[in-house]
């Protein structure tokens, strides 16, 4: 059974920072790439930072380069996204996702994409 458990979402205030956290099982995690989605209230669900397996590529949003940063460990099975001076605009449910096909990741092809996990919210304040 396949599961990606984000944490590390919650409240901040904007200019602050916040490391999401995203443990698989259930997979061969370094055979995916792995990626970071959001979605606010009324909005789709995006990309905003994908990792190739070995973590030699990297893929960011254009609102978000400069500021987030994604990394994985694959010994630990794990995915994060360091997220610096945030902003109101970053509030979102934070989305962790696996697939083995780049273009899924990157073209936001939500119903494409194998594994999802629960979502953790990040909520930033002004």
């Amino acid at each position: 059974q396949v599961q990606l458990v984000e944490s590390g979402g919650g409240l901040v205030q904007a200019g602050g920072s916040l490391r999401l956290s995203c443990a698989a099982s259930g997979v061969t995690f370094s055979t995916y790439d792995m990626g970071w989605f959001r979605q606010a209230p009324g909005k789709q669900r995006k990309i905003v930072a994908a990792i190739s397996p070995s973590g030699g590529n990297t893929y960011y949003g254009d609102s978000v380069k400069g500021r987030f940063t994604i990394s994985r460990d694959n010994a630990k099975n794990t995915v994060y996204l360091q997220m610096n001076s945030l902003k109101p605009e970053d509030t979102a449910v934070y989305f962790c996702a696996a697939d083995r096909t780049w273009w899924h990741l990157l073209s936001s092809a939500v119903s494409s994409i194998d594994y999802w996990g629960q979502g953790t919210q990040v909520t930033v304040t002004s």
